[in-house]
């Protein structure tokens, strides 16, 4: 935490930097009488040597022009240079340098005053006290701006979390940072659950454990009451440990809360009060709690609206397949990483007069939105099979109600598979979706003919017809599987192509080795449907 902001009229460190013992006896006494700590030097040499030093630096040096090792023009350009000392201002004093020039030329080369022997005790102190002022309340705001940029990347880190883990263990950082604190504790409800985050010091991990139900209620009650809202209150260290057992904090606590209406809990944010805190510090304290708050309501409800969307389109997915005789199904569908948005991947298969009818097919986008129109191209699809239409009157058919009925335009990939009684012939209707792999006798191949996607509109389909005379294995799966950002998908699709011929027999085996082999750390959703097809023999 930092330190409070000092006074105008505190005292200060004061270098006294004069070969006349004399004059400097009589400059260190002044100051020293005005209340300030003084170091003294005789040259420039002996100045720097203190300034290098591992005590506290000064926050004033007031330099004489005239030294026997160096002017005092020169050794305020060495302060100025120096990293570690060009905020201290610097104060010339001379008897003999007293021209405007020589008195420009100081003042030019970063002194912040001069002072012209012989010099008035009074002007002296009054001096010293106006750069002092004047330092420190630069100082504060370079403070304050440093620390509202930790309080922004706080913040960034905060809605950038995309789980209730990852959000507590950024709120404690950004305690930690912002407020320049040894230890924070955050307390907040993740799922329903009040947790407790927190990090004891720099070197110890970041811990997160459950709390009593009605603890970080307790918490807020005591500092808000039954309000809602936001405050910064100080509390005896004895009375937080009666509320709240360990982790342990030295000194009073520092508490920010915040209540906001609509029955969420509350998020409460503790940091040591071993050190005196700045309203800055009550103020950035408050803020990133309020930025706790603030995100921690958007991640629930981007998990609320995520849970809901995953449940409306598993919902949409066939709960069981048929099983004509000659036909073994087997279906993987693997939603999409937890913190992407729900895409609108589904796969089908539907008893029609004409066949069994595979269906695989992926809606353009990624939100609740693609579920939804997921949903209507599935119950539409299955309305157009019903009615015994073939496999490219069907996507015609689903082409124009993309681009006719919906208020929005929507794209989506399908790829349909009849599968004539008996399983000798195959045709396959493709609106640019992944093409579907024959795999034969240890030969494989891609029916690669296909049309453009759903949604566009203007387009006419064709069925490309695939005659079987021996047992074959269809595999038909949406991008999410064989696309990545770094290769080109024909080269994916090759090193799949050789996965699947070099598969398990096993149906069930063969798509947990594929979903293992090219479904991992993907940020899209995945289905996957094979089939084994049987040609009944004359």
């Amino acid at each position: 935490m930092s330190i409070a902001a000092v006074p105008d009229r505190e005292p200060g460190r004061v270098l006294v930097v004069d070969d006349n013992a004399a004059n400097r006896y009589v400059f260190a006494q002044w100051l020293r009488r005005g209340g300030h700590d003084v170091q003294e030097a005789a040259d420039g040499a002996e100045a720097l040597d203190l300034l290098a030093g591992a005590g506290p630096l000064p926050e004033v040096a007031v330099l004489d022009v005239v030294l026997p090792d160096m002017t005092g023009f020169e050794l305020c350009r060495i302060i100025k240079k120096a990293d570690a000392t060009a905020d201290i201002p610097v104060v010339h004093v001379s008897a003999s340098a007293i021209s405007v020039a020589e008195r420009a030329q100081g003042l030019e080369g970063g002194a912040d005053a001069y002072l012209t022997k012989p010099v008035d005790p009074e002007e002296l102190l009054a001096t010293i006290t106006a750069v002092l002022r004047y330092t420190r309340a630069r100082r504060t705001a370079q403070n304050l701006a440093e620390r509202l940029m930790l309080l922004n990347e706080a913040t960034l880190r905060l809605h950038g979390a995309t789980d209730y883990r990852q959000f507590a263990a950024a709120a404690v950082q950004g305690v930690l940072s912002v407020l320049d604190t040894d230890s924070a504790s955050v307390y907040l409800s993740l799922s329903g659950q009040p947790v407790r985050t927190f990090q004891l010091d720099g070197h110890s991990p970041v811990v997160s454990e459950p709390l009593a139900p009605d603890l970080l209620e307790q918490i807020a009650d005591r500092v808000l009451g039954t309000r809602t809202g936001a405050r910064v209150v100080s509390m005896p260290v004895e009375k937080w440990r009666q509320l709240v057992p360990g982790p342990p904090l030295a000194g009073d606590v520092l508490i920010a809360v915040v209540k906001a209406h609509g029955g969420r809990p509350p998020v409460c944010v503790a940091i040591s009060g071993e050190r005196t805190a700045s309203e800055d510090d009550h103020r950035l304290l408050l803020q990133i709690a309020q930025a706790c708050s603030l995100s921690l309501e958007s991640l629930r409800n981007y998990a609320e609206e995520h849970a809901l969307a995953l449940q409306l389109q598993r919902s949409f997915l066939p709960a069981r397949l048929p099983r004509p005789t000659g036909v073994e199904l087997a279906v993987r569908y693997v939603p999409a990483s937890a913190h992407t948005e729900i895409g609108g991947d589904f796969y089908e298969a539907i008893d029609t007069a004409g066949g069994l009818l595979l269906v695989i097919g992926d809606v353009a986008g990624h939100s609740l939105e693609a579920a939804i129109v997921m949903g209507e191209v599935r119950h539409a699809l299955r309305a157009f099979a019903s009615e015994g239409h073939p496999p490219e009157l069907i996507l015609e058919l689903l082409d124009t109600l993309l681009t006719r009925g919906r208020p929005r335009p929507a794209t989506v990939t399908v790829c349909l598979v009849l599968v004539e009684p008996g399983q000798r012939r195959l045709r396959v209707a493709n609106a640019g979706h992944i093409p579907p792999l024959l795999v034969a006798d240890g030969t494989t191949r891609f029916v690669t003919e296909h049309g453009q996607l759903l949604g566009i509109g203007g387009a006419s389909f064709t069925a490309t017809t695939v005659e079987l005379t021996r047992p074959v294995r269809l595999v038909m799966c949406t991008d999410g599987l064989v696309e990545t950002r770094t290769t080109l998908i024909t080269e994916n699709l090759d090193i799949f192509e050789a996965a699947v011929a070099k598969g398990p027999e096993d149906l069930e085996e063969l798509c947990d080795v594929l979903l293992q082999t090219f479904g991992q750390g993907k940020d899209d959703d995945i289905a996957l449907l094979v089939t084994d097809l049987e040609p009944v023999q004359d």
